[in-house]
């Protein structure tokens, strides 16, 4: 009986650890205007009620144009579904570089141009390109991917984001 507590406590004592470790992984996205293509411009209470997936890229990052096509994908199978897609463009990337890519590839999402710097810097000041983050319902970064994604990964990361309330 004493050895069946004892399992139970430290059951419990681990579940309540895990639980406090995926809590505090969380952070609040920073506060972030983002100017996207058309000129318009979304912030980062913007982001709130959906998961958002912000990819930081350039068109000359070999890795980013190479993933580009799987961020297409997820983006249409989950969209209806209440996720969304921001892709910014790093500040040294030539906007009609960026335009011309966002053209001919078809993006489906918005692409937001970070002309200045700021939003890169603001994210943890990001260089290494690609950098995703994972933004949650309640506008939180709930993962970091630097380099491309492991897609799998994420797809089931998605699924279990959407289907929180």
């Amino acid at each position: 009986m004493k050895k069946a507590l004892v399992g139970i406590a430290a059951a419990a004592l681990v579940a309540v650890g895990a639980a406090v470790y995926m809590n505090t992984g969380t952070a609040a996205a920073p506060p972030s205007t983002f100017v996207l293509l058309d000129g318009s411009k979304r912030t980062t209470e913007d982001l709130k009620g959906r998961v958002t997936l912000v990819n930081f890229w350039a068109t000359s990052c070999v890795t980013c144009v190479g993933e580009m096509p799987k961020m297409i994908a997820t983006h249409d199978k989950y969209k209806a579904r209440g996720y969304d897609t921001l892709a910014v463009a790093m500040s040294y990337d030539p906007p009609s570089y960026v335009v011309n890519f966002t053209e001919t590839r078809k993006l489906p999402f918005q692409v937001a141009i970070d002309n200045t710097g700021a939003v890169a810097k603001a994210w943890g000041d990001v260089q290494l390109t690609p950098t995703t983050y994972v933004v949650n319902k309640k506008g939180e970064i709930v993962k970091r991917y630097v380099g491309e994604p492991n897609f799998a990964e994420l797809h089931q990361l998605i699924e279990k984001l959407l289907a929180e309330t």
